[in-house]
Protein backbone atom coordinates (compact mmCIF):
# COMPACT_ATOMS: atom_id res chain seq x y z
CA UNK A 1 0.00 0.00 0.00
CA UNK A 2 1.37 3.35 -0.54
CA UNK A 3 1.25 6.70 1.55
CA UNK A 4 -1.94 7.87 -0.11
CA UNK A 5 -3.49 4.48 2.00
CA UNK A 6 -2.21 5.55 5.08
CA UNK A 7 -3.00 9.15 4.74
CA UNK A 8 -6.79 8.90 3.69
CA UNK A 9 -7.43 6.56 6.91
CA UNK A 10 -5.64 9.10 8.89
CA UNK A 11 -8.02 11.88 7.45
CA UNK A 12 -11.32 9.88 8.23
CA UNK A 13 -10.20 8.89 11.84
CA UNK A 14 -9.23 12.73 12.40
CA UNK A 15 -12.63 13.41 10.92
CA UNK A 16 -14.21 11.18 13.09
CA UNK A 17 -12.87 12.03 16.58
CA UNK A 18 -10.68 14.22 18.09
CA UNK A 19 -6.83 12.81 18.07
CA UNK A 20 -5.49 12.54 21.86
CA UNK A 21 -2.13 14.58 21.95
CA UNK A 22 0.62 12.42 20.08
CA UNK A 23 3.94 11.93 21.40
CA UNK A 24 6.44 15.08 21.49
CA UNK A 25 8.75 14.43 17.99
CA UNK A 26 11.82 16.96 17.66
CA UNK A 27 13.49 16.16 14.05
CA UNK A 28 17.34 16.99 13.94
CA UNK A 29 17.83 18.57 11.29
CA UNK A 30 21.32 18.41 8.22
CA UNK A 31 22.61 22.17 6.75
CA UNK A 32 22.52 22.16 2.67
CA UNK A 33 25.32 23.95 1.12
CA UNK A 34 25.96 25.45 -2.30
CA UNK A 35 29.19 23.65 -3.58
CA UNK A 36 30.69 20.68 -3.35
CA UNK A 37 33.50 21.87 -1.07
CA UNK A 38 31.10 22.46 1.36
CA UNK A 39 32.01 25.84 2.08
CA UNK A 40 28.95 27.61 0.98
CA UNK A 41 25.95 27.63 3.28
CA UNK A 42 22.78 27.74 1.63
CA UNK A 43 20.70 28.81 4.53
CA UNK A 44 17.40 29.50 2.23
CA UNK A 45 17.61 25.89 1.46
CA UNK A 46 18.14 25.09 5.03
CA UNK A 47 15.22 27.01 6.02
CA UNK A 48 12.84 25.07 4.02
CA UNK A 49 13.82 21.82 5.42
CA UNK A 50 12.62 23.09 8.71
CA UNK A 51 9.58 24.56 7.24
CA UNK A 52 8.74 20.79 5.80
CA UNK A 53 9.51 19.08 8.94
CA UNK A 54 7.01 21.92 10.46
CA UNK A 55 4.48 21.00 7.55
CA UNK A 56 4.42 17.35 8.45
CA UNK A 57 4.29 17.23 12.27
CA UNK A 58 7.39 17.52 13.83
CA UNK A 59 9.70 19.93 15.85
CA UNK A 60 12.42 21.43 15.05
CA UNK A 61 15.99 20.51 17.15
CA UNK A 62 18.10 23.03 15.83
CA UNK A 63 22.09 23.36 16.31
CA UNK A 64 22.71 19.46 17.09
CA UNK A 65 24.60 16.77 15.99
CA UNK A 66 22.50 16.34 13.06
CA UNK A 67 23.52 20.09 11.89
CA UNK A 68 27.08 19.42 12.31
CA UNK A 69 27.51 21.10 15.90
CA UNK A 70 31.00 19.99 17.10
CA UNK A 71 32.58 20.62 13.54
CA UNK A 72 30.86 23.74 12.88
CA UNK A 73 31.03 25.39 15.91
CA UNK A 74 28.94 28.17 17.55
CA UNK A 75 28.60 31.09 14.50
CA UNK A 76 27.12 28.63 12.45
CA UNK A 77 24.80 27.42 15.52
CA UNK A 78 23.35 30.95 16.63
CA UNK A 79 22.47 31.46 12.77
CA UNK A 80 20.51 28.21 12.89
CA UNK A 81 19.05 28.97 16.07
CA UNK A 82 17.99 32.67 14.88
CA UNK A 83 16.91 31.81 11.69
CA UNK A 84 14.58 29.03 12.73
CA UNK A 85 13.38 31.23 15.72
CA UNK A 86 12.01 33.44 13.21
CA UNK A 87 10.34 30.87 11.12
CA UNK A 88 7.63 30.87 13.06
CA UNK A 89 6.71 27.50 13.44
CA UNK A 90 3.84 25.55 14.43
CA UNK A 91 5.71 23.01 16.43
CA UNK A 92 8.07 24.94 17.59
CA UNK A 93 11.58 24.00 18.24
CA UNK A 94 14.55 23.48 20.84
CA UNK A 95 18.52 24.19 19.96
CA UNK A 96 21.37 22.76 21.68
CA UNK A 97 23.27 24.67 23.89
CA UNK A 98 27.08 24.41 24.63
CA UNK A 99 29.86 25.95 25.26
CA UNK A 100 31.35 26.63 22.02
CA UNK A 101 31.58 30.60 22.02
CA UNK A 102 34.15 30.37 24.50
CA UNK A 103 37.75 28.95 23.74
CA UNK A 104 39.16 27.96 25.17
CA UNK A 105 37.37 26.75 28.72
CA UNK A 106 39.59 26.86 31.59
CA UNK A 107 37.61 25.56 34.21
CA UNK A 108 34.79 23.72 35.09
CA UNK A 109 33.21 27.10 36.57
CA UNK A 110 33.59 28.86 33.20
CA UNK A 111 32.70 25.52 31.50
CA UNK A 112 28.79 26.37 33.25
CA UNK A 113 29.22 29.51 32.81
CA UNK A 114 29.40 29.52 29.29
CA UNK A 115 26.44 26.36 28.50
CA UNK A 116 24.40 28.65 30.84
CA UNK A 117 25.03 31.23 28.88
CA UNK A 118 23.90 29.35 25.89
CA UNK A 119 20.66 28.07 27.86
CA UNK A 120 19.56 31.20 27.75
CA UNK A 121 20.38 32.35 24.16
CA UNK A 122 18.11 29.59 23.24
CA UNK A 123 15.06 30.46 25.51
CA UNK A 124 15.06 33.73 24.58
CA UNK A 125 14.68 33.14 20.95
CA UNK A 126 12.02 31.23 22.29
CA UNK A 127 13.43 27.56 21.94
CA UNK A 128 13.97 24.73 24.52
CA UNK A 129 17.35 24.68 25.35
CA UNK A 130 18.99 20.81 25.19
CA UNK A 131 22.18 21.09 27.39
CA UNK A 132 24.56 18.78 25.06
CA UNK A 133 27.43 16.52 26.15
CA UNK A 134 30.36 18.53 27.31
CA UNK A 135 33.34 16.36 25.71
CA UNK A 136 35.50 18.64 28.02
CA UNK A 137 34.27 16.47 31.53
CA UNK A 138 34.77 13.54 29.50
CA UNK A 139 38.25 14.30 28.43
CA UNK A 140 39.63 15.70 31.72
CA UNK A 141 38.38 12.81 33.18
CA UNK A 142 35.88 14.47 35.50
CA UNK A 143 34.65 13.02 38.67
CA UNK A 144 30.69 12.02 39.15
CA UNK A 145 31.33 14.62 41.66
CA UNK A 146 32.74 17.25 38.95
CA UNK A 147 29.76 16.15 36.61
CA UNK A 148 27.40 16.78 39.13
CA UNK A 149 28.73 20.60 40.38
CA UNK A 150 29.09 21.94 36.64
CA UNK A 151 25.31 20.86 35.73
CA UNK A 152 24.08 22.04 39.05
CA UNK A 153 26.00 25.51 38.24
CA UNK A 154 24.54 25.43 34.41
CA UNK A 155 21.20 25.52 36.54
CA UNK A 156 21.76 27.89 39.05
CA UNK A 157 22.89 30.26 36.04
CA UNK A 158 19.92 29.96 33.74
CA UNK A 159 16.55 29.96 34.02
CA UNK A 160 13.84 27.84 32.20
CA UNK A 161 13.29 24.77 31.56
CA UNK A 162 16.00 22.43 29.96
CA UNK A 163 16.54 19.01 28.61
CA UNK A 164 19.81 17.32 28.76
CA UNK A 165 21.78 14.70 26.18
CA UNK A 166 23.48 12.14 26.52
CA UNK A 167 25.41 11.22 23.53
CA UNK A 168 27.22 8.10 23.26
CA UNK A 169 30.53 7.59 21.21
CA UNK A 170 29.40 6.05 18.00
CA UNK A 171 28.44 9.87 17.10
CA UNK A 172 31.03 11.64 19.06
CA UNK A 173 34.10 10.03 19.70
CA UNK A 174 35.77 10.00 23.16
CA UNK A 175 31.94 9.97 25.42
CA UNK A 176 32.61 6.30 26.22
CA UNK A 177 32.71 7.61 29.81
CA UNK A 178 30.25 10.02 29.66
CA UNK A 179 27.90 10.72 33.17
CA UNK A 180 30.44 7.99 35.15
CA UNK A 181 29.18 6.46 38.97
CA UNK A 182 25.80 7.71 39.53
CA UNK A 183 26.39 10.92 38.22
CA UNK A 184 23.14 11.00 35.25
CA UNK A 185 20.88 10.21 38.65
CA UNK A 186 21.99 12.73 40.78
CA UNK A 187 22.41 15.14 37.76
CA UNK A 188 18.72 14.23 36.83
CA UNK A 189 17.54 15.03 40.88
CA UNK A 190 18.70 18.26 40.88
CA UNK A 191 15.59 19.90 39.38
CA UNK A 192 12.46 17.32 38.76
CA UNK A 193 10.37 20.43 37.47
CA UNK A 194 13.33 22.34 35.21
CA UNK A 195 14.92 19.75 33.98
CA UNK A 196 11.97 18.11 31.76
CA UNK A 197 13.91 14.80 31.02
CA UNK A 198 16.58 13.55 28.63
CA UNK A 199 17.83 12.83 25.22
CA UNK A 200 19.25 9.63 24.79
CA UNK A 201 21.50 8.23 21.71
CA UNK A 202 23.00 5.55 22.87
CA UNK A 203 21.55 2.66 20.67
CA UNK A 204 20.52 0.55 23.50
CA UNK A 205 16.86 0.09 23.88
CA UNK A 206 16.50 -2.10 27.01
CA UNK A 207 19.06 0.50 28.91
CA UNK A 208 16.87 3.36 26.88
CA UNK A 209 13.37 1.65 28.53
CA UNK A 210 15.60 1.43 32.13
CA UNK A 211 15.99 4.90 32.90
CA UNK A 212 12.57 5.94 31.31
CA UNK A 213 10.62 4.03 33.75
CA UNK A 214 13.15 5.16 36.66
CA UNK A 215 12.61 8.45 35.50
CA UNK A 216 8.60 8.43 35.60
CA UNK A 217 8.25 8.82 39.23
CA UNK A 218 9.82 12.01 38.69
CA UNK A 219 8.02 13.49 35.68
CA UNK A 220 10.52 13.59 33.57
CA UNK A 221 10.43 11.86 29.74
CA UNK A 222 13.01 10.19 27.55
CA UNK A 223 13.07 10.92 24.41
CA UNK A 224 14.52 8.47 22.13
CA UNK A 225 17.42 9.25 20.01
CA UNK A 226 17.86 5.78 19.38
CA UNK A 227 18.08 5.79 15.55
CA UNK A 228 17.80 1.99 15.26
CA UNK A 229 15.16 0.84 17.67
CA UNK A 230 12.74 3.99 17.69
CA UNK A 231 9.41 2.35 16.60
CA UNK A 232 8.40 0.48 19.55
CA UNK A 233 10.22 2.87 21.65
CA UNK A 234 7.25 5.01 20.38
CA UNK A 235 4.96 3.00 20.50
CA UNK A 236 5.42 2.19 24.01
CA UNK A 237 4.61 -1.40 26.27
CA UNK A 238 1.44 -0.23 28.02
CA UNK A 239 -1.60 -1.91 27.51
CA UNK A 240 -2.77 0.08 24.84
CA UNK A 241 -0.02 1.46 23.12
CA UNK A 242 -0.34 4.51 21.95
CA UNK A 243 -3.46 5.99 23.82
CA UNK A 244 -2.84 6.23 27.06
CA UNK A 245 -0.01 5.08 28.64
CA UNK A 246 1.17 5.70 31.78
CA UNK A 247 4.45 8.07 32.06
CA UNK A 248 7.04 5.57 31.65
CA UNK A 249 5.94 3.18 29.31
CA UNK A 250 6.86 5.09 25.96
CA UNK A 251 8.90 7.82 25.10
CA UNK A 252 9.20 10.65 23.14
CA UNK A 253 11.55 11.24 20.32
CA UNK A 254 13.98 13.73 19.01
CA UNK A 255 15.72 12.10 16.11
CA UNK A 256 17.52 12.92 13.10
CA UNK A 257 16.04 10.04 10.95
CA UNK A 258 12.72 12.24 10.95
CA UNK A 259 14.81 14.43 8.49
CA UNK A 260 14.49 11.84 6.02
CA UNK A 261 11.58 9.88 6.78
CA UNK A 262 9.19 12.64 7.48
CA UNK A 263 5.87 12.33 5.20
CA UNK A 264 5.61 8.12 6.40
CA UNK A 265 6.88 8.78 9.96
CA UNK A 266 4.68 12.07 10.83
CA UNK A 267 0.94 10.04 9.13
CA UNK A 268 2.64 7.26 11.51
CA UNK A 269 2.56 9.12 14.30
CA UNK A 270 -1.18 10.22 13.80
CA UNK A 271 -2.25 7.09 13.36
CA UNK A 272 -0.44 6.19 16.52
CA UNK A 273 -2.41 8.53 18.80
CA UNK A 274 -5.43 6.98 17.38
CA UNK A 275 -4.32 3.85 18.50
CA UNK A 276 -3.64 2.04 15.47
CA UNK A 277 -0.80 0.41 16.01
CA UNK A 278 -0.48 -1.89 12.92
CA UNK A 279 -1.05 0.99 10.97
CA UNK A 280 1.76 2.55 12.59
CA UNK A 281 3.97 -0.27 12.55
CA UNK A 282 3.73 -1.00 8.73
CA UNK A 283 4.35 2.56 8.02
CA UNK A 284 7.50 2.82 10.99
CA UNK A 285 9.36 -0.62 10.26
CA UNK A 286 10.45 0.12 6.90
CA UNK A 287 11.31 3.30 8.10
CA UNK A 288 13.76 1.91 10.87
CA UNK A 289 14.94 -0.18 8.12
CA UNK A 290 16.64 2.75 6.60
CA UNK A 291 17.30 4.46 9.13
CA UNK A 292 19.98 1.35 10.36
CA UNK A 293 21.52 1.76 6.69
CA UNK A 294 21.68 5.65 7.29
CA UNK A 295 23.28 5.29 10.87
CA UNK A 296 24.99 2.02 10.14
CA UNK A 297 29.28 2.28 11.12
CA UNK A 298 30.79 4.76 11.06
CA UNK A 299 27.30 5.93 12.39
CA UNK A 300 28.72 10.23 12.83
CA UNK A 301 28.86 9.72 9.30
CA UNK A 302 24.39 9.50 8.74
CA UNK A 303 24.04 13.73 7.40
CA UNK A 304 25.04 11.93 3.98
CA UNK A 305 22.07 10.02 3.97
CA UNK A 306 20.10 12.57 5.18
CA UNK A 307 21.49 15.10 2.78
CA UNK A 308 21.00 12.54 -0.22
CA UNK A 309 17.24 11.76 1.00
CA UNK A 310 16.53 15.43 0.53
CA UNK A 311 18.64 15.77 -2.71
CA UNK A 312 17.14 12.60 -3.99
CA UNK A 313 13.16 14.29 -3.32
CA UNK A 314 14.05 17.85 -5.03
CA UNK A 315 13.89 19.66 -1.64
CA UNK A 316 17.69 20.90 -2.30
CA UNK A 317 19.80 21.33 -5.28
CA UNK A 318 22.48 19.40 -4.00
CA UNK A 319 23.42 16.22 -1.99
CA UNK A 320 26.27 17.87 -0.73
CA UNK A 321 27.33 18.97 3.08
CA UNK A 322 30.13 21.39 5.28
CA UNK A 323 33.55 20.17 5.09
CA UNK A 324 32.51 17.77 2.50
CA UNK A 325 31.28 14.89 4.67
CA UNK A 326 28.93 13.67 1.86
CA UNK A 327 32.07 11.90 0.68
CA UNK A 328 32.71 10.08 3.84
CA UNK A 329 29.25 6.86 2.50
CA UNK A 330 30.40 4.90 -0.90
CA UNK A 331 28.13 4.77 -4.11
CA UNK A 332 26.83 1.46 -2.40
CA UNK A 333 25.62 2.95 0.62
CA UNK A 334 23.95 5.39 -1.36
CA UNK A 335 22.39 2.63 -3.84
CA UNK A 336 20.83 0.84 -0.60
CA UNK A 337 19.88 4.02 0.84
CA UNK A 338 17.62 4.87 -2.60
CA UNK A 339 16.48 1.55 -2.58
CA UNK A 340 14.83 1.02 1.15
CA UNK A 341 13.86 4.86 0.73
CA UNK A 342 11.80 3.64 -2.15
CA UNK A 343 10.55 0.96 0.41
CA UNK A 344 9.53 2.97 3.18
CA UNK A 345 7.33 5.91 1.38
CA UNK A 346 9.52 8.73 2.03
CA UNK A 347 9.59 10.56 -1.59
CA UNK A 348 7.05 12.83 -3.10
CA UNK A 349 7.56 11.71 -6.92
CA UNK A 350 9.33 8.07 -6.30
CA UNK A 351 9.91 7.74 -9.91
CA UNK A 352 11.69 10.76 -10.27
CA UNK A 353 13.69 10.37 -7.22
CA UNK A 354 14.89 6.88 -9.01
CA UNK A 355 15.85 8.87 -12.39
CA UNK A 356 17.87 11.14 -10.16
CA UNK A 357 19.74 8.93 -8.37
CA UNK A 358 20.16 6.90 -11.72
CA UNK A 359 21.71 10.18 -13.41
CA UNK A 360 23.63 11.04 -10.68
CA UNK A 361 25.54 14.41 -9.27
CA UNK A 362 29.64 14.55 -9.27
CA UNK A 363 31.30 13.78 -6.14
CA UNK A 364 29.18 11.79 -4.68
Amino acid sequence: MNLDHFQSKLAQLDAATERPSPRIAYAATHIAVHDAEGTQLDLETTDQQRRFLDEHGFGIAEAMDTAQRFELGWQVARTLIERTARLGLKHGFAAGASADHVAPVESLSGLATAVAWQVDFVRECGGLPVILPMPQLALAGASPDEYVQVYRAILDQSSGPVLLHWLGPMFLPGLDVYFPGDSFERIMDLDHERILGIKLSLLDADREKSIRTSRAPHGQHVYTGDDFNFSALIAGDGQQPGVVEERGEFSHALLGIFDGIARPAGVALGLLAHGQVEDYMQLMTPCEELSRVIFEDPTRHYKAGLAYLSWLDERQQNPWLPQKTHLQRDAEHYSRVLDLGLKARVFANPAAASARAEAGPPNC
